[in-house]
Parts: C-alpha cells; sequence; structure tokens
C-alpha cells in the first residue's frame, strides 16, 4: 500500500488523468476517488491544486470530444452500441433524449452529476450537430464543475483523507484486496441491474413487416409514438401514430391491436410502455422491433409536419 501512495504522489497527475479519461469513456473505473486522493495528498505538502484540476478538466473534455466526433459521425447506431456495452440501464437513453431535448447544450453543465446522462448527452451533442465551440464551452463548464466538486472534497477533507490512507497503510496487502473487492461489488450490482431490466422488457416484438400487413388489414389498430416531442418532429412518425408520453390520458379500446415504437436501444421505452399497458388489461400489445430506425431502413413511409404555409 505504501507503494500506491509513492506511486500517487509521483505520478499523481497522470493517475487523474488516466482514470478520468477512462470513467468519461464509459469505463466502470473510478474517477472521482484519485482526484480526492491526489488533490488531498497535494494540500498536506503544500502544493497547487490548479495542475490538478486542469489535468481533469482536460482529460474529461478530451473524453467527451470523442463521444461527440462519434455521436456526429453514426448517430442513434452510436448510441445503440454504448448501451451494448455499458451496464447502465438502457432506459437511460430515453430520459437522456427528453432532457437533452428540453435543454439542449445547455445540459451539458449538469449532465456529469446524472447517472447515465453524460456519456448519452454528449453524443446526442454530435448527432444533433451543435456547432463544435458552443459543445466544447458548456461541456468544459460541466467537466471544471464536476472536477472542482471531487477536489475541493479532497482539500476541505484531507484530514480525513489521510487518517483512511493511514489505515490502509497498516493494512498492507489486505487493502488491497479491499479496494479490488469494491470495485468488483460495484461491477457487479451495475450487471445486476442491467440484466434484471431487460428481463423485465423481454417480451415479443412486432417486426416492421408485419405491422404493414396489419396496416393494410385495417383492423383495429392503435400505434403509440413514445418519443420526445424534438424527436417526433426531427424523423417524423409512422403514418397514423399517436404520440403519447401520459398513459393515463389515452382513450384505447382495451380490445385493440396497440403497437408501440421508440428509437431506444432494445426497444427499450416502448417495452416499458407495453409492459405497463398489459399490465392495465391490454392483452394485445407488443413493441416494434428496432422502433423508428427499423421502419425508415426498409424504405417505408414516414409522415412530418407540413411547411407552413407561404414557405419553401
Amino acid at each position: 500500500m505504501e507503494a500506491l501512495l509513492q506511486f500517487i504522489e509521483a505520478y499523481g497527475l497522470w493517475v487523474v488523468f488516466v482514470c478520468v479519461l477512462l470513467d468519461q469513456g464509459g469505463l466502470p473505473t473510478p474517477a472521482y476517488p484519485p482526484i480526492i486522493v491526489t488533490s488531498a495528498l497535494e494540500v498536506d505538502r503544500g502544493g497547487s491544486l490548479a495542475p490538478i484540476l486542469f489535468v481533469a478538466i482536460l482529460a474529461a473534455v478530451l473524453a467527451d470530444v470523442l463521444w461527440y466526433v462519434c455521436g456526429k459521425r453514426f448517430g442513434a447506431t452510436m448510441i445503440r452500441l454504448m448501451c451494448k456495452i455499458s451496464l447502465s440501464p438502457d432506459s437511460c437513453v430515453g430520459a437522456t433524449r427528453e432532457i437533452y431535448g428540453r435543454w439542449g447544450a445547455k445540459s451539458l453543465i449538469f449532465a456529469k452529476y446524472v447517472p447515465g446522462l453524460a456519456a448519452v448527452a454528449t453524443t446526442l451533442a454530435g448527432e444533433s450537430r451543435i456547432h463544435v465551440a458552443r459543445f466544447v464551452v458548456y461541456d468544459g463548464i460541466g467537466a471544471a464543475l464536476w472536477a472542482a466538486g471531487a477536489v475541493a472534497i479532497g482539500a476541505i477533507f484531507h484530514d480525513a483523507v489521510g487518517a483512511v490512507l493511514l489505515t490502509l497503510e497498516q493494512l498492507g496487502n489486505y487493502a488491497l484486496l479491499l479496494l479490488a473487492l469494491a470495485v468488483a461489488l460495484f461491477i457487479a450490482v451495475k450487471w445486476h441491474q442491467r440484466r434484471q431490466f431487460l428481463l423485465q422488457i423481454r417480451m415479443a416484438r412486432l417486426t416492421p413487416e408485419e405491422l404493414e400487413a396489419l396496416m393494410r388489414e385495417q383492423i383495429a389498430l392503435t400505434i403509440l409514438d413514445v418519443r420526445s416531442a424534438e424527436r417526433r418532429a426531427h424523423t417524423g412518425w409512422i403514418p397514423g401514430s399517436i404520440h403519447s408520453v401520459d398513459l393515463d390520458g389515452l382513450q384505447l379500446d382495451a380490445g385493440a391491436v396497440v403497437v408501440v415504437y421508440c428509437d431506444c436501444p432494445n426497444d427499450a421505452s416502448a417495452a416499458v410502455v407495453a409492459r405497463r399497458l398489459k399490465d392495465k388489461g391490454f392483452a394485445r400489445v407488443r413493441p416494434l422491433a428496432g422502433g423508428i430506425d427499423a421502419w425508415t431502413r426498409g424504405g417505408r413511409r414516414v409522415d412530418r409536419e407540413k411547411p407552413a404555409s407561404g414557405t419553401l
């Protein structure tokens, strides 16, 4: 343990840079503890905290710029990939789209304090193609506030941090074992949460081809679009679909076929709504496999808002 502390004292800035870069890059690597410990040690030896703050901000912004570029280049495909490799439940994407749709680039200021929001919000910023300078300004403010919080904790509670480090040093090799167990427990909990969520939304999907067949049959059919209003206006909607984010206000025939779609990875938002409808007694409800992306991928028609009169 003493060797680890000496390593942090000698290479603290590199430790902070790498941990923040990996954490903000999407890997389950704790970033706050290294910043706090490095800051506490720097206060104890009378050094400056400015380099730690600068390095943490730089690493966070670099990782976010990577997400921004990927979002700009690959769009929704990148978001789906993120949720496949992430340990966070896919439902975070629907909530993040709503938050980003409401606040736009300003959401980047507080994104790092909301679980599951940071990487998705930066990717959405790239997908919506906001100017890179505007992105860097708002993201830089958010990164500065986030990093400053960890540096402040380390500086204010440096005595407490020192006491904890002393206890860990006394434990010797057992301290490293405890730290490894803590990281493993964190990953296990996140994996369990994701597994439970995927089990919750497991249900039969309807393919776009099957939905087309139902539309041609002209049976009692209700198609629900549960995306945000901004996403619906931006990408269009399946003809005849109803935009609804509030199930309590819907007047639906319990015997009708109900198809729910979104643009989330694993059809998460649509599956959650479909499950709620089933719990309300709707037996013939299914999510659309692949959502609006699968529908448009086959060249199928979407409806859009008509331009205002007199516009070209």
